[in-house]
């Protein structure tokens, strides 16, 4: 059996800019901690992540812990965020319409469309192996939909606040077994328009 061992980000930085080196807040590298704690028992053989700096952080301590490098996979990057990216309306219509992306953004498909492709080498290299991934809310979120097409705007939206969030999927060989939610923290999103906040 494949033990995948996903770990969403920690608060980040929301005020920060640029995407890809947005740092935790302070909060959020404590709570990263709580990540190290969950995983500190259990045998990890390899790790891999997004290489925006708030995945790598929040799974680092974990992974020095285990002597283990991060090895980043572009693909596993979060969806590129166009104008009004994060507006609660958006994302209702994106899950309704893998398709549909506003401009300069990412469609589900694409995000899901790279993410599944790394996933799948690192099942068919590692197999039988407990395996680190840092990643996204929406990266993970299409990953999940790929296994179990039920997960839709509303699962999304129920662990959009969920920093850090580790969950455990299963596989024999390439076959989805089951999942288990291992640790969430919840905080605030604020990244999102929200449409109880208009």
């Amino acid at each position: 059996m494949t033990h995948i061992y996903f770990v969403r980000h920690a608060q980040p930085e929301h005020e920060w800019q640029e995407d890809r080196t947005r740092p935790l807040t302070e909060e959020g590298k404590r709570d990263s901690k709580k990540v190290t704690q969950i995983l500190s028992d259990i045998h990890i053989d390899c790790a891999f992540s997004s290489p925006y700096q708030r995945s790598i952080d929040t799974i680092f301590e974990s992974t020095t812990t285990h002597c283990l490098e991060i090895v980043t996979d572009e693909r596993f990057r979060e969806r590129e965020k166009g104008q009004n990216g994060n507006d609660f309306g958006i994302f209702q219509k994106r899950w309704s319409d893998f398709d549909f992306h506003e401009e300069g953004g990412e469609s589900l498909n694409m995000v899901q469309k790279r993410n599944i492709e790394a996933f799948m080498e690192i099942l068919r290299d590692h197999r039988d192996e407990n395996i680190l991934i840092g990643t996204h809310g929406t990266a993970l979120s299409t990953i999940l939909n790929y296994y179990e097409p039920t997960y839709n705007c509303d699962s999304f939206l129920r662990i959009i606040d969920f920093m850090p969030y580790i969950i455990r999927l299963d596989f024999d060989e390439l076959r989805y077994f089951k999942k288990e939610e291992l640790l969430y923290v919840e905080k605030e999103f604020k990244g999102a328009i929200r449409a109880d906040k208009k």
